[in-house]
């Protein structure tokens, strides 16, 4: 994964093309890889699979919808995710959520991400050092979710990103961080009963926005990792003190892969809207299956697989996880297994990734 981040570096500094068609292998380059960098440390021990599990406050990066049938009248959530550390030793995601009702079935949240790539060195063909890279991005968002009936409800989202690859001239080419605006849109059907048993849903589409670019060429933007998800769950309390759900999510790269026949220019022109509808002739999706047994709402354990094809990043294999409750204040602990050998290696294999959450009192 080292040449990922490394080729996706170098394709937006020197202006190539952002997407590429070999032979029948569509390979899509997006701008602002943290975006698709799960958050959740409780999905990620589900195989990512939580655009429909129960509310809490990670739900902000996964469906915000779930806030407005949060049981909790608030909370605080931080995660720390350890990134491809076989690429960069310092790479990481760290994030901060909160989020709290202002009424019955309606809630206001915020978030910040800060994703540091680590450190890399620019040189030309020659070898010669050109600059010591430290590309890092920042996500701020704010969100507002609704109750639409005792069942449905709507969220919305507005996002900030700052993305810095690489400042000053990189040779005879002035870099700059590139800056966009984007926007979610998440729908949630709530028809589990008032214990939480019963069948759940939710549909997202995410990183809805503008085109992002390095330098001052207009022409060369790139597109935003635009994303279409949907996902459904059930909860089954057999007993009173256990608890068991399954997941399952299916996630939709909205990107267009670049057609035999166009140019770079012709891809750089393409609209963001057409981008949409074009998107689905590509062949980016990402399922995800995950089950959580609890037991007396004080002990989780989880398990999933997440599969992915591998030119949408290969990130295929077997995720467990634990969750701790105690009192206001629950841990999340998620590991995805190794898988591969080599060259085929998963690029996340053997990754743990943290989050503490505080419940801010009872909701109505």
């Amino acid at each position: 994964m080292k040449q990922v981040y490394v080729c996706f570096i170098a394709v937006l500094l020197y202006n190539t093309a952002a997407a590429q068609t070999f032979e029948q292998t569509q390979v899509i380059t997006t701008a602002v890889p943290s975006l698709q960098v799960p958050v959740d440390t409780r999905a990620g021990g589900m195989g990512e699979a939580g655009i429909a599990i129960s509310a809490d406050v990670n739900s902000v990066f996964v469906n915000r919808a779930k806030t407005a049938f949060a049981t909790n009248g608030g909370g605080i959530g931080v995660n720390y995710i350890p990134w491809l550390r076989d690429v960069a030793p310092g790479m990481y995601l760290a994030s901060l959520a909160g989020y709290t009702t202002i009424g019955e079935g309606q809630a206001v949240s915020a978030s910040v991400r800060y994703f540091n790539l680590g450190n890399f060195e620019l040189r030309d063909n020659s070898g010669t050092l050109l600059q010591t890279s430290h590309p890092n991005d920042l996500l701020l968002d704010l969100g507002y979710a609704r109750a639409l009936s005792d069942k449905l409800s709507l969220g919305i989202a507005l996002r900030y990103i700052r993305s810095s690859l690489a400042t000053g001239k990189v040779g005879s080419v002035s870099y700059k961080p590139g800056k966009a605006i984007a926007a979610d849109i998440s729908m949630f059907y709530n028809g589990a009963n008032a214990k939480g048993e019963g069948f759940t849903a939710g549909v997202v589409a995410s990183n809805l926005g503008t085109k992002i670019s390095y330098i001052d060429n207009v022409a060369a933007k790139e597109f935003l990792p635009a994303n279409l998800g949907a996902g459904a769950a059930y909860t089954w309390i057999p007993a009173e003190q256990h608890r068991i759900t399954a997941a399952v999510d299916i996630n939709k790269l909205l990107v267009p892969a670049m057609q035999p026949g166009d140019s770079i220019a012709d891809y750089h022109n393409t609209s963001v809207l057409s981008s949409y509808g074009k998107a689905f002739s590509n062949k980016m999706y990402r399922y995800s299956f995950g089950l959580e047994y609890t037991f007396n709402n004080q002990f989780s354990a989880r398990a999933g697989y997440l599969l992915e094809q591998k030119n949408n990043g290969n990130r295929n294999g077997l995720t467990v996880g634990i969750g701790l409750q105690y009192k206001v204040c629950a841990l999340n602990i998620a590991y995805f297994a190794s898988t591969g050998n080599g060259v085929t290696r998963n690029p996340v294999s053997n990754s743990l990734r943290f989050g503490v959450i505080f419940n801010l009192g009872k909701g109505e």
